[in-house]
Order: C-alpha cells, then structure tokens, then sequence
C-alpha cells in the first residue's frame, strides 16, 4: 500500500455549446461518456466521469453548454452550470479559435470571482490561420483569470496528457470520493438513453433533436444481453410523423444505429424496442422537465 499522499478533487469543464467540451473528456477519459454531436445542447445534464490513479481520483463534470435561457429547459441547464462553479475545485474552460464571450459574459464573471482555479484551453488549433492562435490566446487572458492556458487539439489528441499534469498539479490532497472502480457516478440506463439521443441528433434535422427525449422504460441485463424499451417523446404529432418516417424507416435506422453502439458500450448483446409518444410542450413545463431529469436542485 503507497504511503504517498493521495488527491482527489472536482474538475469541472465549462464552456459554450460545440467547442469540444465532450470530445475532450471523452479523451481524458478515454471512454464514451459524453455524446458527441455536432448540434450544440447536446449534454444536457452533468455527467461525472472518475478518472483513477493509485494516488488520485479526479472527477470529472461535462457541464451543458452555457447560452442564454429561451425555454425553462434552458434555464434549468444553465442552473447545472452554476452548480457545478459552486462545487469544482479546478474549472477547465474550453474554448477554440472562434468563439467569443457573448451571451456568457456574467458565467465568466462568476468564474472570476469564484476563487477557484483555471485552466483555459484553446481547441481546435489544428486549424489555426498564422497569428490566430495569439490573438485568441490575448482575447481570452484578457476576459478571463486562468491559471495557465493549454492550446490542444482534442480531435488530433494534441496535449491532451498536459492538461492531465496541470490538474493533478493543483488537486487538494483528500481520499477518494467515489470507489475506484467505478467510471461514473451515472446509472447505465442514463447512458443507454444518451446513446438514443445521439442518434436522434445524427438523423434528424432542424428542431427535431431539440424536442425530443428519450426515456428508458425497461432495463433488463441478463448474463448473455441487455433488454432495453425505450420511449421517444416528441412536442407534436407533426413529429412524432418525421420520427417515425415513411414506413417506420426513420426510427428503424435510429434504432439500428443506437443498438450497434449500445453493445459496443456494454459489451453484450442488445435487444432494443423503441417507441414513440407525443408530450406536448415538454420543454417549457416544469412538471414535465422533472419527469425527465432536469431538476438541478
């Protein structure tokens, strides 16, 4: 047993929708544990990610992109955002070469004020012009305190073990939080729902993605597969239609596609059901918003 000291802290990665908030702690973790979609507002809860070395355990949260509340959905994800400040012992804000501090100038303010230390990490710099990198590297010391500013490539996994070291270099001593065994603090049901939404994001276009969700009825592992029913909700019957498609063909694909990656995450055999349920306005009712998970409190 090392007698060494152990750390163990709360690392939370901040920053707008599409920057690579998700493909990067994906590569920390070095598992899927945040879907990836180019539509922004994928993540819409906190996902904890346990990264475990025998001296140290960072936990990781994916918070949901910061924007400005159009929907109580909206206001419910930014919510998860100032959670999530309250309680980091180091904040990784991610931006890339193009972003700016709009719409999330009083989220940079409450970074600045909270104390807590920074990382800034640019992304994307595989595709910086001449300069760029410098002037987005100036815009951003300028707007926000951080300790250190890391340029990456999560795509081309560039740096990535160097934003690993600045953690670790500044996690308070503490003994694990959670078992070491363990990858997240999330139930599987959680993922498989997550994976369903992914693939509703890859296939649909326009507001589709947007205003669906998918809930996990029935979750049945057995030794040889897993049993999943899973139930889409959509706003309206028009989409309920575009979901489904000519024929069912849409929602069959969906579902062929979210079973392959299903068995891939679990490692077995998947049987999965879908269905599709039509709960108007879901997105601005607050009993309807609990009902799915979105109650930060």
């Amino acid at each position: 047993m090392s007698t060494e000291k152990h750390q163990a802290g709360f690392v939370n990665i901040i920053g707008k929708p599409n920057v690579g908030k998700s493909t990067l702690m994906n590569i920390l973790m070095g598992e899927r544990l945040s879907i990836i979609s180019s539509k922004s507002q994928t993540t819409r809860h906190r996902i904890l990610g346990l990264m475990n070395g025998e001296n140290y355990q960072i936990v990781f949260s994916d918070t949901p992109g910061m924007l400005k509340p159009q929907y109580e959905l909206h206001k419910n994800m930014m919510s998860f955002v100032n959670i999530s400040l309250e309680d980091a012992d180091i904040i990784v804000f991610v931006t890339d070469l193009y972003e700016t501090d709009e719409e999330i100038e009083q989220v940079i303010e409450k970074i600045n004020q909270s104390g807590t230390p920074v990382l800034l990490i640019i992304n994307k710099i595989d595709l910086a012009k001449e300069g760029q990198l410098e002037k987005v590297t100036e815009y951003w010391t300028s707007r926000i305190k951080s300790e250190t500013v890391i340029p990456i490539s999560a795509t081309e996994n560039f740096n990535i073990e160097r934003i690993k070291q600045e953690i670790l270099d500044r996690l308070p001593e503490h003994p694990a939080f959670y078992d070491k065994e363990e990858l997240t603090d999330r139930p599987e049901r959680f993922f498989a729902s997550e994976i369903i939404r992914e693939k509703i994001f890859k296939n649909y276009k326009k507001e589709i993605p947007y205003s669906s969700e998918v809930s996990i009825e029935d979750f049945h592992e057995k030794q040889s597969i897993i049993r999943i029913r899973a139930t889409i909700y959509v706003e309206r019957d028009s989409q309920k239609g575009i979901i489904i498609g000519d024929k069912g063909s849409a929602l069959k694909k969906v579902g062929i596609e979210a079973r392959e990656e299903l068995e891939k995450f679990f490692g077995k055999k998947v049987f999965l059901e879908t269905f599709v349920k039509v709960e108007q306005d879901w997105r601005k009712n607050k009993q309807k918003l609990k009902k799915f998970g979105y109650d930060p409190t």
